[in-house]
C-alpha cells in the first residue's frame, strides 16, 4: 500500500496520540503505532493494553489497503524535518517500509498489524450512552484531575468520578486531603449512570479536547468506556469499584465566612509556604475581620515568615492550619478574582468556592482538610 502525507500533518497526528505509549510496554508491539489506509483514510492507533487512542486523517494518492505496526519512537523524529510531502511505500507480505522524502530515503522492515492487541469493546447490553459539549468535559477535567490521587490500596481515589443524573453531571475527584466536586446543571440524563474514569486517560483528554461546543460522546459500561470527539477516539478501562461518599465529608453547617482576592492570597501562600517545615509543609492561617496573617515556620532551621493580607470575614476569630502545597493548588484551580471560604472550627474541613461564575451552570466546591496547627 502506498500513500502520500504531509509530513507536518502526520506529525501533528503522531504527537496527538504519542503519549498514551507507555516507556516500559508489556509487549513490544506497543512501541509501535498501528497504520490502517482504507482508501484515502489513514488510520493511527496507539496503546498502552490499558488505553488506546486512535485518529484519522485523509491522505493523497493512496493505493491499496492494508495495516502495519510502525516504530513511533523512529516516526516521531519527523519532528526534526521541515514541511514537506512524504511518500510511504509499504510491503504488507516483507513489511518492508520506505519513506520518501524531497531528499532522501528512510527504509526499515516493521511489525506485522495484526499483531496489534484489539481495544476493548463495551457491552451492548449493558452500555449508556452520553452527549455532551467538548468544553464541558474539558473544564470538568481541568477543575478536578490535580485531586486525584495515587494510592495503590485504594485505585478507586486514582480516578474521576463522573455521575449523570436528571438534574446535573457531577465530576469529583480526591485524594482523602483535598476534593473537588464540579457540577454542570446544563448536563442532564434521563438514566443515572457513572463512571470513574483512571487518571491517564483523563490527562490524555485534557491534552486533547478542544474548548468549544463540538459534540463528545460517552458510550461505557461498568468496565469500558468509548470517548468520541473531532478525529479521535479513546477507548479506556475504567476503574472498577465503588467511589466512596464524598458528600459525607462536606461539611454542611459552616457559620463563618472570609471573601479574599484570590491571586493577593495565593501570591503571599507562595512566598510564606517557603519558610515551612519541610516535612509537613504546615502554614497558619489566623483570621480576624478585616485582616487575614498567614505565617509558617521551621524551627529545626531557625525561620519564619508571616504575611497580613486584608480579608471580609464574618465570624469568631480563629487559628487554622493547612498543608501548604494543598492550599496553593486549591487556589490556583479557582479562576474567580474572589474567592469565598466557609469555615466552622480549626478540626473540621474549610470549603474553598469561587466568588464569581465562569457559567452561571456551573458548580464549584473545592474542601481541604485542616492540619494541627502546634505540628
Amino acid at each position: 500500500m502506498n500513500f502520500v502525507v504531509s509530513s507536518t500533518d502526520l506529525l501533528n497526528h503522531l504527537q496527538a496520540i504519542a503519549k498514551v505509549i507507555s516507556s516500559k510496554n508489556t509487549l513490544p508491539i506497543l512501541d509501535n503505532f498501528l497504520f490502517e489506509l482504507k482508501s484515502n483514510v489513514l488510520t493511527i492507533t496507539a496503546s498502552d493494553l490499558e488505553t488506546t487512542l486512535v485518529t484519522s486523517m485523509e491522505v493523497e494518492n493512496a493505493e491499496g489497503e492494508g495495516v502495519i505496526a510502525v516504530d513511533a519512537r523512529r516516526l516521531l523524529k519527523l519532528k526534526d524535518t521541515s514541511e514537506q510531502p512524504l511518500t510511504f511505500n509499504i510491503n504488507t507480505e516483507t513489511l518492508s517500509v520506505d519513506i520518501l522524502s524531497e531528499s532522501g530515503k528512510f527504509s526499515k522492515v516493521e511489525q506485522k498489524g495484526d499483531d496489534f492487541p484489539q481495544p476493548h469493546e463495551v457491552d451492548e447490553t449493558k452500555k449508556t450512552e452520553i452527549a455532551l459539549p467538548a468544553e464541558a468535559l474539558l473544564t470538568a477535567i481541568n477543575k478536578t484531575i490535580f485531586a486525584t490521587a495515587d494510592d495503590d490500596l485504594r485505585p478507586v481515589m486514582n480516578g474521576i468520578l463522573f455521575t449523570f443524573s436528571a438534574d446535573y453531571m457531577t465530576a469529583v475527584a480526591s485524594d482523602a486531603h483535598k476534593m473537588v466536586r464540579y457540577r454542570r446543571t446544563d448536563i442532564t440524563s434521563e438514566q443515572e449512570s457513572s463512571f470513574i474514569l483512571p487518571q491517564k486517560p483523563a490527562q490524555l483528554l485534557k491534552n486533547l479536547l478542544p474548548n468549544d461546543e463540538s459534540e463528545v460522546k460517552i458510550v461505557f459500561d461498568h468496565q469500558n468506556a468509548i470517548i468520541e470527539f473531532a478525529n479521535f477516539v479513546q477507548v479506556c478501562r475504567l476503574v472498577e469499584g465503588k467511589y466512596p461518599n464524598y458528600d459525607a465529608v462536606i461539611p454542611k453547617d459552616n457559620p463563618y465566612r472570609m471573601t479574599v482576592d484570590r491571586l493577593d492570597i495565593y501570591n503571599k501562600l507562595k512566598m510564606v509556604s517557603g519558610y515551612a517545615n519541610p516535612a509537613s509543609n504546615l502554614v497558619k492561617m489566623s483570621i480576624a475581620p478585616n485582616e487575614l496573617k498567614v505565617s509558617a515556620q521551621d524551627l529545626d532551621f531557625s525561620m519564619s515568615a508571616f504575611e497580613r493580607l486584608k480579608c471580609e470575614y464574618e465570624g469568631e476569630e480563629m487559628e487554622i492550619g493547612f498543608k501548604g502545597v494543598f492550599l496553593l493548588e486549591i487556589i490556583a484551580n479557582i479562576s474567580s478574582t474572589d474567592v469565598f471560604v466557609e469555615l466552622s472550627d480549626p478540626s473540621r474541613a474549610a470549603l474553598f468556592l469561587p466568588v464569581e461564575k465562569d457559567d452561571d451552570n456551573e458548580d464549584l466546591l473545592m474542601l481541604i482538610m485542616p492540619m494541627m496547627v502546634n505540628q
